[in-house]
């Protein structure tokens, strides 16, 4: 490692000890609370009430400790289908808390029970579609984190961690929590608790943020408790109420260990046997001081992570995949970077490149990893994050879309990110990554960010502004290093419109991050409309125009341009949906490239226009239906893509979902024939299946089949997973995984198969 990176490896790390050191000594002693500016309108407040001990959850709210309660949220107001009515259906809400845990109770009356829509029990089941219950805790009063819980009325559980600073939410993250629902002849009711070990929070304060927001499908009626305007999200915790009287939360000694036996029987290819092995992981967690946990993980496996839904990719560029992993998960939004970025641009630490080695995003095959440690909370208003990663030697990792064999050393990896929250919701911060996967040395990434955020722009809107920059060198990397950007954001109801500027250089090619292309200076200008016409069954129409220019870095020329024009997108009361839109593109690759197995097209300048049009039907149904048809020229020659989705859910605890991608058309490619490169059509035909069968008996109690095909690989792969949740603290995962190939002559051959079971249970001190 170069003197550079080491200076700024050591100015981070300072960085985070010296606040973590204070925080330590002064763990002990009372302070005042540090006062967050009010927002324009006065945030609700609500009373909590005595959480009795041995309280048990039953969904009913009848425990005698509800009734003593005084203090409750009764009304909740609408912000849609009009803002600032009252609802159909009357919410109340109450809150309990004692020194060890928090318990929320909601009645959610209805007039008409019998269209209450509930058809999920899955863990971390998309809920939008369904009624359902939205909590959001801001447990460091900062206006800009948050935790997430929702629950429908048959018990089905989601949450997630606030990211993109409130406009969006984590919901891979997961936590140890409990909910219980009931339903009657008047609504339904749920009871949530949540450990206070649970959660990050400042123990010095008596008061958090929260917001409630309740939607009815069938009405298509959202009623939010504080902040009720569509400009705002729920997860915006600015816009929250508080909830006050909270106890002085005891979480013992802070250490969590939570051990897992793991077995495994393996045959990863037809050539080899049946392998079996066995090992013990364990994960610890310690609070350090008032707001910061550290995480050791040793021998980590991650057998119980879902396996990744197939994408077809007819572009010359990577298409991205989400980080699953549960240890990666935990504290991940501290580590988010610069306004604008996302993977369609860049991810300056993207720690799917850790644990994981592959030519092509496709294709990743898993490094085992000796010990991870991470460091996460915040210490006053600086948020801090530290990751380091150990992974093992492979000395012959076998990369079967490549059919490709290579040599993995012994790498350290890992990110630090200082964040100090400035103004009322605003902030700066670092960002330093360094180590390489493949062992390539002297690798290293590091930068600075500072984004100014007000929910009261124009007195009640939202506007974000944003730079950043960031600087990257490792061996073998040569030219401009360096890549810098900066944003503007004003994402309101009606209008939502950003506009931003990223500038790659040609040798910025982090080892820790996610680049779609560099060498290039990304324009970015987006604006979309919403408004709700007083038209017949008509909702709300929506007009879309996103415009995406990716020139040289001197911007003398383009080498890449994406529009589209969505002018018509129909949002009807019934739920359903449809759209139009028109896609003009361009092109200029230098070099020939491989557009699939068969057509490898040549440099040049392409141009062309698309037009799509799709319907879909509202999920709230139990059978539920998309498709959508995209058709037009595409380089030099014509492509169709045709998608289509199918849900059937006929109870409570069954789902079935099918979907299907086909690309059909004709290219002219560079074709060899003998010594020479000669033009020629070449017919696209790209499809994807998948099928996705889950049987969820409870939230507790989930079986799913995940079964995907796609013609290109002419691989059939089944991933079956059993998630028992037999105690508040354990799990039990059994996952089956199985691959077989299509050959030529059409047969059906065994490819792979694994079988995975992990235990694993946690103890709290």
């Amino acid at each position: 490692m170069t003197s550079v990176p080491q200076a700024i490896v050591r100015l981070l790390f300072a960085a985070l000890l010296v606040p973590a050191s204070l925080g330590n000594v002064r763990a002990s002693e009372p302070e005042p609370e540090q006062e967050t500016e009010a927002a324009p309108t006065e945030r609700p407040r609500l009373k909590v009430g005595v959480l009795p001990v041995g309280f048990t959850l039953t969904g009913r709210l009848a425990d005698p400790a509800w009734s003593a309660v005084a203090d409750s949220v009764d009304r909740l107001t609408t912000i849609e289908p009009r803002v600032g009515e009252v609802p159909t259906a009357r919410t109340i809400v109450k809150v309990l808390a004692n020194p060890s845990e928090i318990v929320i109770g909601a009645r959610c009356l209805d007039p008409e029970p019998a269209g209450i829509v509930g058809h999920s029990k899955a863990r971390d089941a998309m809920l939008d579609e369904e009624d359902h219950l939205t909590l959001v805790l801001d447990t460091f009063m900062d206006g800009r984190s948050g935790y997430v819980f929702a629950v429908n009325p048959v018990g089905a559980r989601f949450d997630g961690l606030v990211t993109a600073q409130g406009e969006d939410v984590n919901a891979n993250w997961d936590t140890i929590w409990e909910a219980k629902t009931w339903r009657d002849d008047n609504g339904w009711s749920v009871e949530i608790r949540i450990s206070a070990k649970s959660l990050g929070f400042d123990p010095k304060r008596s008061e958090w943020g929260l917001n409630v927001q309740r939607h009815v499908p069938r009405l298509l009626e959202t009623s939010r408790w504080a902040g009720a305007d569509r400009d705002f999200e729920v997860y915006q915790t600015s816009r929250s109420g508080i909830i006050t009287g909270l106890p002085r939360f005891e979480v013992g000694a802070g250490l969590s260990i939570r051990p897992a036996f793991v077995g495994r029987m393996t045959r990863p290819n037809p050539r080899e046997s049946t392998d079996t092995d066995g090992h013990v992981s364990l994960d610890l967690s310690k609070t350090l001081g008032p707001n910061l946990l550290a995480s050791l993980t040793v021998n980590t496996d991650f057998a119980e992570t879902e396996v990744e839904t197939r994408q077809i990719n007819l572009t010359r560029f990577p298409i991205y995949f989400p980080e699953k992993r549960s240890f990666f998960l935990a504290g991940s939004d501290i580590f988010e970077f610069g306004l604008g970025l996302d993977e369609e641009t860049l991810i300056p630490f993207f720690s799917r490149r850790i644990g994981l080695f592959g030519v092509s995003e496709e294709d990743q095959a898993a490094i085992p990893i000796d010990v991870g440690g991470k460091v996460s909370g915040r210490v006053g208003n600086t948020n801090l994050g530290a990751l380091v990663v150990g992974t093992r030697r492979v000395r012959n990792l076998f990369l079967p879309e490549e059919d490709l064999t290579v040599q993995i050393p012994q790498t350290t990896m890992g990110a630090i990110r200082v964040k100090q929250n400035v103004l009322e919701e605003s902030s700066m911060g670092l960002l330093a990554t360094f180590g390489d996967q493949g062992g390539r040395r002297s690798s290293w990434m590091g930068g600075a960010d500072f984004t100014y955020q007000t929910s009261s722009f124009l007195e009640d809107k939202n506007l974000l502004v944003g730079a950043w920059g960031l600087l990257t060198d490792r061996q073998g990397l040569r030219g401009d290093r360096g890549a810098y950007g900066f944003a503007v954001d004003f994402p309101n109801d009606e209008v939502d419109m950003s506009f931003s500027s990223t500038r790659l250089g040609n040798g910025f090619d982090p080892s820790l991050g996610f680049v779609v292309r560099n060498g290039v200076h990304i324009w970015d200008l987006s604006m979309l409309f919403s408004h709700r016409p007083n038209w017949p069954g008509v909702r709300e129409v929506t007009q879309e125009t996103k415009f995406r220019v990716f020139n040289r870095p001197d911007n003398s020329t383009w080498t890449s341009y994406e529009i589209s024009a969505r002018p018509l997108d129909v949002l009807l009361h019934s739920g359903d949906r449809f759209e139009f839109s028109i896609e003009p593109e361009g092109d200029r690759p230098t070099d020939t490239f491989s557009l699939t197995d068969n057509a490898d097209l040549p440099a040049g300048s392409y141009e062309w226009t698309r037009y799509s049009a799709g319907l879909r039907s509202a999920e709230k149904r139990r059978v539920n239906a998309r498709v959508s048809v995209t058709s037009g020229p595409y380089y030099n020659g014509e492509l169709t893509t045709f998608e289509a989705g199918l849900g059937i859910r006929p109870a409570s605890f069954l789902t079935l979902e099918g979907s299907l991608e086909r690309n059909t058309g004709e290219v002219t490619a560079v074709v060899e024939v003998g010594n020479l490169e000669l033009p020629r059509g070449v017919e696209i035909k790209e499809e994807l299946f998948g099928l996705r069968v889950a049987v969820n008996l409870s939230s507790d109690f989930q079986v799913t089949s995940f079964t995907q095909y796609d013609n290109q690989s002419r691989e059939l792969g089944s991933n079956s997973r059993l998630r028992w949740t037999f105690a508040r603290q354990g799990d039990l995962f059994v996952v089956y995984n199985h691959t077989l190939k299509r050959g030529l002559d059409k047969r059906w051959r065994f490819e792979s198969n694994e079988l995975p079971v992990k235990l694993q249970y946690t103890w709290r001190f």
